[in-house]
């Protein structure tokens, strides 16, 4: 079945999969549905703008976050801020403390284990590149880790709002939750955006809050790393979408506009093409999977990575619930 769909040629495929994105933009698909569409068009016919696909997943998802900033007002993103930071702290150390022991524990390759406990604790395939090239990552090592932290990526976007549901979360309560326990910053604005838009704005800026994490890791693992390798030349990669993302913040909050253009001012319609930017970056994202990379995971770092989803996901549970 599969061959057939390959069969195709490469112009249909191409002309298939720009339908699909003008799909997405058009009827508002919702962010599961989008992401499993663009999963099930990989497995099947094969993504034909591959080589493509990974610069433009990465420039729309940071301009549609930056534009989803035109929506949130600079206090409240502060007071979400304020009462994350201990707790992004804590989950951080906590988790990759935890990834390094499970790793030693199961004999992952040190590269592989250090990547996933990385993009777990801070913001899953964003950390993961930033920290690769500084311990200089083959690509089989980051194919490895990014497959991991992808395949629980999907599962969170289909499963945390139903359990959010079903455990009675808060907007509020839910947008930290999404925040600290999934990887990726567009399956945390995905999921949140199902639960409404004020656990939107607090997983967004909570998480973007700790994506910023990444420079400090990052400095950390390039200070160890040179420790280790004299001669090495390590590049660090800052999140500077991040900084942008507050500007836009403090221009909605802080200047105001009052006209309005289609029955919207402005800023309402950046920020709804941030939320459409964010649904067809997740048809991209689903059409980057392959067979190739679900083999290339192998189960022991599968392993680490659901333990330490699950450990990051029922900590923060249960701190957000004030059960401990």
């Amino acid at each position: 079945m599969t061959e057939t769909f390959k069969a195709v040629p490469v112009k249909v495929k191409q002309i298939l999969f720009i339908v699909c994105i003008v799909s997405c933009i058009i009827f508002s698909i919702e962010p599961p549905i989008s992401l499993l569409g663009g999963i099930i068009f990989a497995l099947t016919l094969g993504n034909p703008f591959i080589k493509y696909n990974k610069r433009a997943t990465t420039l729309l998802l940071q301009v549609s976050i930056v534009c989803l900033g035109f929506n949130i007002n600079f206090q409240h993103a502060l007071s979400a801020g304020e009462k994350g930071f201990i707790f992004t702290v804590a989950t951080i150390a906590l988790t990759l403390s935890v990834g390094y022991i499970i790793g030693k524990w199961l004999k992952i390759d040190k590269t592989i284990s250090f990547l996933i406990s990385n993009g777990t604790a801070i913001c899953g395939g964003s950390a993961i590149a930033a920290v690769a090239p500084i311990l200089k990552a083959n690509e089989q090592q980051i194919s490895v880790a990014l497959g991991t932290v992808f395949i629980l990526n999907s599962i969170a976007l289909f499963v945390f709002p139903v359990l959010g549901h079903y455990l009675n979360f808060s907007q509020e309560q839910f947008g930290t939750w999404c925040a600290i326990a999934i990887h990726d910053t567009s399956s945390v604005v995905g999921a949140a955006k199902q639960y409404g838009d004020r656990a939107q704005e607090i997983a967004t800026t909570i998480k973007l809050e700790r994506a910023l994490w990444i420079i400090p890791i990052s400095l950390a693992t390039a200070y160890f790393h040179k420790k280790q390798n004299a001669n090495s030349n390590v590049k660090i990669k800052i999140p500077y979408f991040i900084f942008l993302y507050i500007v836009a913040i403090l221009i909605n909050t802080y200047l105001p506009i009052h006209f309005t253009l289609f029955g919207k001012t402005p800023y309402e319609h950046i920020f709804k093409f941030g939320k459409t930017g964010l649904v067809v970056t997740l048809f991209l994202i689903g059409s980057g999977l392959s067979i190739k990379t679900i083999k290339s995971v192998g189960y022991k770092p599968i392993l680490q990575g659901v333990f330490l989803w699950l450990l990051i996901s029922v900590t923060s549970l249960l701190v957000i619930k004030g059960l401990v």
